[in-house]
């Protein structure tokens, strides 16, 4: 999902991660993904990449 300038996932199980892109999917907005990346805190997440689920 869009949130201001930044994306934010939502979670399966609930709650959300805020994402940190490089490049910005706006292909896959409001669509299930599978995230690459690190978990950088409790609700944070730099993604190296966003690809379909």
């Amino acid at each position: 999902m869009r949130d201001g300038g930044g994306f934010v996932l939502k979670r399966d199980r609930g709650g959300h991660y805020r994402l940190e892109l490089q490049r910005t999917p706006v292909d896959l907005v409001e669509k299930r993904v599978r995230v690459i990346g690190l978990l950088t805190g409790a609700d944070h997440v730099e993604a190296d990449g966003v690809q379909p689920a």
